[in-house]
């Protein structure tokens, strides 16, 4: 049964194609990778299907009592309650219901015998109902889902105005899967999951009997989760049978079959041209020019599709530092307490470390402590006094200025053409490098900022879940960047097979956290 149907979408934004005639139909238990490089239009897909956002032409319909949960990318919290009082909104009704029948057990203390009968029989049916919902185990149940996703490591009882960026995400894809709506809609949820969480979410939606559309650049993630994919690419979504690996195949037959129908073709025309171009002139064979004309103009002409700009990255070295960048004696990291116990680390030249670790211990903290962004608890940090530091950080808000403008308030001394040619090296055409950051997706914006990053002189790179966004050719050049820089590198990421056969070192804050894990 198909849950939901999108029937000849068109949309656009200005001059620029999102969408062109797309159908899609979503049926019962479907598990669905929406797939697509980097601005090609998914998150925008997602807006569209979840009335956030009218096509310019199209329409799509859901079947009736459907219920659907959507995270995306600018999901927000109100802060004033803790993470358990967002968590147990997701069972508002359940809760509601309660209270009713605590109003009715009142009402039985003044009531005539008539109006008891009923008052027991409408209770016995609420309680029947929330212990068939699992009502009076809601808080284990919480519990079981805040652990598996990171939760329980901040503390339940926190205000949520209090949180990161990458901790509200949390808070928000455990309350919709608590919530276990019918269609679940999900814009990169591992973003700000570790490797556990990651593990533990996988499980959860390989067994989910609902139906999910999932958007995500992690591939290994994406492949072991879905059974279909829709594809975007020029404004056309295709859909494919089976995993991100049968996608990937079935796309690479596809594109070879119409490589070779577009030569066959176009050997075809050169040989119609050659033969009008020698015969339309000659009285004898004049007719048969003009048959072949015909055919020509008939012919329905085969096109490939355009060529993505494939980013390439390189990071500029400045003057190498002394033998030992950084070295740290007795840091304690923390903000109100501490999160470790005293680190005595040594970082050395030409190093490449990966900092891993359980979210919320400290792995953004431990960065920006080390660059002296963020004071230590106790402790002292001491760096090289020739370090030229190259940071990404892993939040960041986008303006409304364009990513040319956002280059050159940093290198003023630039020409358009310098700026230009930088963006387009990291993958950006004319038409993102003259939008504004916030109409941009999260990949586009990464590429913005690594091109900021590629200008500077650097010789120590500090890297704060870098991929979280980008697609899988962005990832592999910067993979081949940073595997090629000569200088000293700190990466925290989420995915070993991002970083694990280009680093030298693991750090792992789990060893060192004084938090229970």
């Amino acid at each position: 049964m198909s849950i939901l149907n999108v029937e000849n979408v068109t949309h656009g934004f200005g001059a620029r194609r999102i969408l062109e005639d797309a159908s899609f139909r979503l049926l019962k238990g479907e598990h669905v990778g929406l797939v697509g490089a980097n601005g090609e239009g998914k998150s925008t897909f997602l807006n569209i299907i979840t009335g956030k956002l009218m096509p310019d032409e199209g329409k799509v319909s859901w079947c009736n009592h459907i219920t659907t949960g959507y995270l995306d990318q600018s999901s927000t919290l109100t802060k004033g309650k803790t993470i358990r009082d967002v968590l147990r909104e997701a069972f508002a009704h359940m809760y509601q219901m309660e209270q009713e029948m605590l109003g009715m057990y009142e009402k039985m203390s003044d009531c005539t015998d008539e109006e008891m009968a009923q008052l027991m029989e409408d209770v016995g049916e609420i309680q029947d109902m929330l212990e068939h919902s699992g009502f009076y185990v809601l808080d284990s149940r919480i519990e079981e889902y805040s652990n598996g996703l990171g939760l329980g490591e901040i503390g339940l009882d926190r205000d949520v105005g209090e949180l990161s960026g990458g901790q509200r995400t949390k808070v928000l894809l455990t309350k919709l899967l608590l919530e276990n709506p019918m269609i679940l809609i999900l814009d990169e949820p591992t973003n700000f999951l570790d490797e556990n969480h990651i593990t533990w979410l996988k499980n959860f939606l390989q067994n989910y009997e609902n139906a999910f559309i999932l958007v995500s650049h992690d591939i290994p993630f994406l492949n072991s989760v879905v059974n279909v994919v829709y594809h975007i690419e020029d404004a056309i979504l295709t859909r494919y049978k089976g995993n991100y690996d049968d996608f990937t195949a079935m796309y690479e037959l596809k594109k070879r079959q119409l490589e070779q129908a577009y030569e066959k073709q176009q050997k075809e025309i050169a040989h119609l041209e050659d033969f009008i171009a020698r015969n339309k002139a000659r009285v004898a064979t004049t007719n048969m020019a003009k048959s072949r004309q015909k055919k020509l103009d008939k012919m329905e002409i085969i096109e490939l599709g355009r060529e993505k700009p494939k980013p390439i990255f390189a990071f500029t070295p400045a003057r190498s530092t002394g033998r030992v960048v950084i070295e740290t004696k007795d840091l304690v990291l923390g903000y109100d307490e501490p999160l470790t116990a005293p680190l005595n680390l040594l970082l050395e030249k030409g190093q490449k470390v990966a900092i891993k670790g359980v979210n919320g211990l400290g792995k953004s903290t431990l960065l920006k402590t080390l660059l002296g962004i963020q004071p230590p608890i106790s402790g002292t940090v001491e760096l090289d006094p020739y370090v030229e530091t190259g940071y990404f950080e892993q939040e960041h808000a986008a303006g409304s200025h364009t990513a040319l403008d956002e280059i050159w308030r940093e290198y003023p001394g630039m020409t358009n053409a310098q700026v230009r040619g930088a963006l387009a090296k990291c993958g950006l055409t004319t038409e993102h490098i003259e939008s504004q950051l916030k109409v941009l997706s999260g990949g586009e914006n990464a590429k913005v900022r690594l091109c900021k990053l590629m200008l500077q002189s650097i010789n120590l790179l500090v890297l704060d879940e870098p991929t979280n966004h980008l697609d899988t050719d962005a990832k592999e050049a910067l993979k081949s960047a940073v595997a090629d820089f000569k200088g000293t590198v700190l990466l925290v990421s989420h995915e070993p097979e991002f970083y694990s056969d280009i680093v030298s070192d693991v750090w792992n804050l789990d060893e060192w956290t004084t938090k229970i894990v």
